[in-house]
């Protein structure tokens, strides 16, 4: 059984299903590796505008293959070279939406940290509970946590091992919106499908410059942001946005 599915359920959307619902989609290596290839593929694929990620009705991912892991060395670790799959998920071009039901768990959270837009059913519950099994997150689940939450939110998760409900994570800014638990993935794709008819060169600018100037000053995110806004007029998306917002009709963009 593939360990993870890719499907297209509407034009140029992509659907990437975690699929190891016998081990609460636990991220094994294989899983990682396929995960990966998926992401590279659909990142060169110019027919896919925006990619959701989901797992299953009640857990998303439950975390890292502890079986796997129990007896490792460090050197074992260290040769997986983990963080570079993680890496291609994180540089993605396209704009990412994960859809979380049921747990998102140590390395299903710092997974759904991942993606540009976190849509939670009302019974997800996430949380970094490394700290329970005697280790600690090592795939952004401190430092992405703790610049989404804030330093005193974040410790509370990582220091305790706790995981916090849907709500309490869309209030602390770790969710963008929490729906009924039977209309996450809907919801997901209905973002999807909104987002996929704009211009796709907008998106991607937008997506590199907020994720680059996150850890610029602000004056040279600004730079950024102007430089990007700039570039945008030299496309042909431009031309057709203006003129069909001016000529009342509907746009019909190219990503050129």
């Amino acid at each position: 059984m593939e360990e993870v599915l890719v499907e297209r359920p509407q034009a140029e959307v992509a659907l990437i299903r975690l699929n190891r619902p016998e081990a609460r989609n636990a991220l094994s290596q294989s899983l990682r590796q396929a995960l990966t290839a998926h992401f590279v593929a659909l990142s060169e694929d110019d027919s896919v505008r925006c990619i959701v990620l989901t797992g299953g009705e009640r857990v998303f991912a439950a975390g890292a293959d502890l079986r796997a892991m129990a007896d490792s060395s460090p050197i074992d670790i260290l040769l997986l070279n983990n963080q570079r799959m993680w890496q291609t998920i994180a540089a993605c071009p396209k704009p990412v939406i994960a859809a979380v039901s049921g747990f998102a768990l140590g390395g299903g959270c710092e997974l759904a940290m991942h993606a540009d837009i976190i849509v939670a059913g009302e019974g997800a519950r996430f949380g970094q509970p490394e700290i329970k099994v005697g280790i600690m997150p090592g795939a952004g689940g401190i430092q992405r946590l703790a610049r989404t939450v804030g330093k005193f939110k974040a410790f509370r998760m990582l220091l305790t091992g706790e995981p916090i409900g849907a709500r309490e994570a869309e209030a602390l800014g770790l969710v963008s919106e929490v729906v009924a638990d039977d209309q996450v993935q809907a919801r997901a794709l209905e973002l999807a499908a909104q987002i996929a008819a704009m211009p796709p060169l907008a998106a991607t600018q937008i997506k590199e410059v907020l994720l680059a100037g996150q850890d610029a000053s602000l004056e040279t995110a600004l730079m950024l942001e102007r430089k990007a806004f700039q570039l945008l007029f030299a496309s042909a998306d431009q031309k057709e946005g203006m003129h069909a917002f001016l000529d009342k009709r509907a746009a019909q963009f190219k990503g050129r």
